[in-house]
């Protein structure tokens, strides 16, 4: 199904970082837990990433699990994958694709502030971490910082930021470009995942809107997982990736271009554009459909 292969280089970006917060080196971080927070990286902005020279956005996990929370939505362990299945995923393909999905379930219960689910979630990225033989990256000094701050949504997060440095510096001297790719696409397809569910239980209107924004997303993954398609594993999630495709290019996005408001003495710039997403019942239904089709098949 792949006509064409792409040269790129990933740049790792906020939520990988969720996935892989064990990889922070202990050098690196401050041991002070209020220096913690004062980080530059974002863990609730987008995502970049970039492919042949150009740089493209993918929304963060944490973006999504923000939205549902603010929609009112109720925690829902269900909709988690069991830390448990860790023992499940014996080849590289599962550890990487589900580190990013278990990343992405650490930020969704961080946000609800469910301290026990959030240690066991943890633990399981601690699992698969050794396992992928990143341990050596592994500081037990993040992870005690992380049981003390449970209750402290802000520290937690500045944590993602943390680790997002120390994964970048990690994948990139290890040259391990297609383990980043999983793990951001296990993160997005169960933030994905999240907000599929979320949507029909509440008919949230900006929820649908967010999952009709990830029309452009789904073709980045697509280009930064073709490299890879001669490998049965990533044969099957590539072309799981191009029939979701087809489902979000039917939705229509009008773009509607605004001037940005430049403060120069703050040194801010304020978005103004504006996104309009129209997406039907039947569009998102299958597209729904899909999504839990990718998602159990990853899992499991």
């Amino acid at each position: 199904m792949v006509k064409k292969f792409f040269n790129f280089r990933t740049q790792l970006f906020v939520l990988t970082s969720v996935a892989l917060i064990s990889t922070s080196c202990g050098g690196d971080a401050p041991t002070n837990e209020e220096e913690d927070v004062q980080e530059e990286v974002n863990p609730k902005q987008s995502q970049l990433m970039e492919i042949e020279g150009k740089v493209f956005s993918i929304p963060s996990p944490i973006q999504t699990a923000t939205l549902i929370k603010n929609s009112g939505t109720n925690y829902n362990k269900e909709m988690l994958n069991v830390p448990s299945n860790v023992t499940k995923y014996s080849t590289n393909f599962k550890k990487a694709i589900n580190l990013g999905v278990y990343g992405a379930d650490l930020g969704y219960v961080t946000l609800y502030e469910q301290t026990q689910d959030a240690i066991s979630f943890l633990t399981a990225i601690k699992s698969i971490g050794d396992d992928l033989g990143v341990s050596s990256a592994f500081d037990m000094e993040l992870v005690n910082r992380f049981e003390k701050n449970i209750g402290n949504q802000d520290s937690i997060l500045a944590m993602v930021s943390d680790a997002y440095k120390a994964s970048d510096r990690y994948l990139k001297n290890s040259q391990q470009n297609d383990v980043g790719g999983l793990i951001l696409a296990g993160g997005w397809i169960e933030s994905l995942y999240f907000a599929t569910n979320a949507a029909k239980m509440t008919n949230n209107k900006e929820i649908i809107k967010r999952i009709g924004e990830q029309k452009t997303t789904v073709s980045n993954l697509i280009k930064l997982l073709t490299p890879y398609y001669s490998k049965s594993d990533y044969t099957a999630l590539v072309d799981n990736l191009i029939e979701l495709d087809e489902l979000f290019s039917k939705i229509e996005i009008v773009y509607t271009y605004v001037k940005p408001t430049v403060d120069a003495k703050n040194k801010t710039t304020t978005i103004n554009s504006t996104t309009d997403v129209n997406i039907t019942p039947e569009q998102l239904n299958a597209i729904t459909e899909k999504v839990n089709k990718i998602r159990t098949e990853l899992i499991n």
